[in-house]
């Protein structure tokens, strides 16, 4: 039994839906498929497909082993490349998860850059706000803002994220402009929802030490962006990532405040697995990542005019 061309044939018909497909695709018999995938499944000793007259759906086990698959073949031909080639060309997928309103705003236009320098790479990008478990659903590394990384994780640091709590002139102007850390308790607050003990802003006072501020949230959501333009109606105070708020504060929309009272400092992280073999192709990318975000943040600048 030949593992790799197996594993190469399976891959070959989840792509294209059917045997009959990939069969065609591969220019050999039906019954070679038929066979291929034969042999993958005792070797396995699972079931890959729900087969029935009609079509071929992917069990839970031949999912997970899909996933691996994939990488695993994109690994042995960047291999290939590399060890044939005297520059070995990015070649392959790279799956990677992105937090939404960082991901949208600004690895965007990174990822975009990095696909004209390396046209034969495949992006598979999940944009969204959750943690993902990297190997249970075979991310090749995401993208995290975090004050740590976790430390069953490697991460390398790309960039300093500033958390700044701002409003509109409109709201100050009717509210009043808060002096010290307690006057948030007397203001409408706008809070994202997707952390823990989101009735607690964390700012640090003149001295450095750590103040925890009990709020009560006047509007609660999961999206960065939309507590953004609350913010700019005049709602209330939002407590973001210049990364967000930077262009708002730019244009006078929104009035950094408490400006003596730094919130604590975040980083964003390239996050990938120990177990998880380094490719080339993710190295690559991550450190293009690190060396496009060096130095100051442009969305930090809006803090030093």
């Amino acid at each position: 039994m030949d593992r790799y061309e197996n594993m190469s044939t399976f891959v070959r018909v989840v792509e294209t839906g059917s045997i009959s497909a990939a069969a065609n695709r591969m220019d050999v018999a039906k019954s070679v498929v038929s066979r291929r995938l034969k042999e993958l499944e005792m070797h396995l000793g699972v079931e890959l497909f729900h087969r029935t007259t009609r079509q071929m759906n992917l069990t839970d086990s031949g999912r997970a082993f899909y996933q691996q698959a994939v990488r695993i073949l994109a690994d042995i031909l960047e291999t290939e490349l590399a060890t044939s080639q005297s520059h070995g060309a990015l070649k392959g997928n790279l799956k990677v998860a992105v937090p939404l309103s960082f991901g949208l705003m600004h690895l965007g236009p990174a990822i975009n850059e990095f696909l004209q320098q390396h046209p034969d790479i495949e992006f598979n990008l999940d944009f969204n706000d959750r943690q993902v478990d990297l190997l249970a659903e075979g991310f090749d590394l995401a993208i995290r803002i975090a004050s740590l990384p976790d430390s069953s994780l490697i991460a390398r640091r790309l960039a300093p994220i500033q958390t700044v709590l701002c409003a509109s002139p409109d709201y100050l102007a009717k509210n009043g402009t808060p002096q010290t850390p307690e006057e948030l308790r007397q203001h409408r607050c706008l809070a994202y929802n997707l952390i823990s003990n989101i009735e607690q802003w964390q700012i640090h006072d003149v001295n450095e030490q750590l103040i925890k501020i009990t709020i009560k949230p006047y509007l609660k959501a999961s999206n960065g962006e939309f507590l953004r333009d609350a913010a700019v109606t005049g709602l209330g105070i939002i407590r973001l990532p210049t990364f967000i708020v930077y262009q708002e504060i730019e244009r006078g929309a929104l009035i950094p405040i408490l400006t003596d009272y730094p919130c604590s400092p975040l980083a964003a992280y390239a996050i990938y697995p120990q177990t998880r073999h380094l490719s080339h192709r993710v190295r690559a990318f991550v450190d293009f990542l690190a060396k496009r975000f060096e130095g100051l943040p442009y969305w930090d600048k809006c803090l030093k005019r």
